[in-house]
């Protein structure tokens, strides 16, 4: 497929900030399955983007806006062309060796119930471990209520599994809990995803991606229960959201703060 991407992220303060520091994950990069044609950042201030790789070799810009502020908008855009690869991500470069990605944070850690959650889906499926990564996606999609209009992430992947209901983050971490607990290393994935019915969107899309011995890097989407296709568009990985956010800031004044996030991805047809 080839997409068309814009995230707009809009600040607006019913007070005046005095100063503005972002730091944005926001530019794809490629690799086998995934072709960025174009891709572009616009900020409405005057102000310079430094570009920086980081520890994940996610593409980093940073900048910072001298108020006073009565708001801020970030847009990033362009075109990506994509190709099904059944979820399976090869031809990028990897910083961390697998093993890195067992490790639990604030956002991941499994309690009781998610660990029994996961034993029992193991259990049911049985040996086969890209059985068992299929079986707790559907068992996550089944069990979670997904609410699309959620944008930040819950403060524990425990309080979304005790509501049993969340937002795109919390899925991803959900799937990324579990599998660790079951010795898969697991990593967060922020992205896009073409939706025929809904070319508009509240926020960008998350998924897990889960180190399977044989294939790699796959790909696991339970909001969607499926593996990521030609439809999807990876933009950062870490070991939870906090380290693949699109928009991370801090501000010195500017009370009242109000985020709007819009994102649209269309399908443009055709082949480069």
């Amino acid at each position: 497929m080839r997409l068309r991407i814009r995230h707009e992220t809009r600040y607006l303060y019913s007070a005046p900030a005095l100063r503005a520091i972002e730091t944005l994950k926001l530019t794809p990069r490629g690799h086998d399955g995934q072709f960025v044609i174009d891709w572009r950042l616009d900020v409405d201030h005057d102000c310079r983007l430094e570009q920086t790789t980081d520890a994940f070799g996610n593409t980093m810009h940073s900048f910072t806006v001298e108020g006073p502020l009565d708001g801020l908008l970030i847009v990033a855009e362009g075109r990506v062309e994509t190709h099904d690869t059944t979820g399976v991500v090869t031809g990028q470069i990897e910083k961390f060796q697998p093993v890195v990605f067992l490790r639990d944070t604030r956002l991941t850690s499994a309690d009781a119930a998610i660990r029994d959650f996961a034993n029992a889906v193991k259990a049911s499926a049985g040996d086969d471990r890209l059985g068992v990564l299929h079986a707790l996606n559907t068992a996550i999609n089944e069990t979670m209520e997904f609410e699309p209009d959620v944008v930040k992430t819950s403060a524990s992947v425990t309080d979304a599994f005790a509501a049993r209901r969340g937002g795109r983050r919390d899925f991803a971490h959900l799937t990324i809990s579990a599998a660790r607990h079951l010795d898969y290393p697991a990593r967060y994935v922020s992205g896009y995803v073409f939706q025929p019915d809904a070319a508009e969107q509240p926020a960008s899309h998350a998924w897990a991606e889960v180190r399977v011995d044989g294939l790699g890097w796959v790909g696991f989407d339970a909001v969607n229960d499926i593996c990521p296709t030609d439809a999807y568009v990876r933009v950062a990985v870490g070991l939870d959201a906090n380290d693949a956010a699109p928009v991370r800031g801090a501000r010195f004044g500017g009370e009242g703060e109000e985020l709007t996030v819009r994102v649209t991805v269309e399908d443009i047809g055709g082949r480069r």
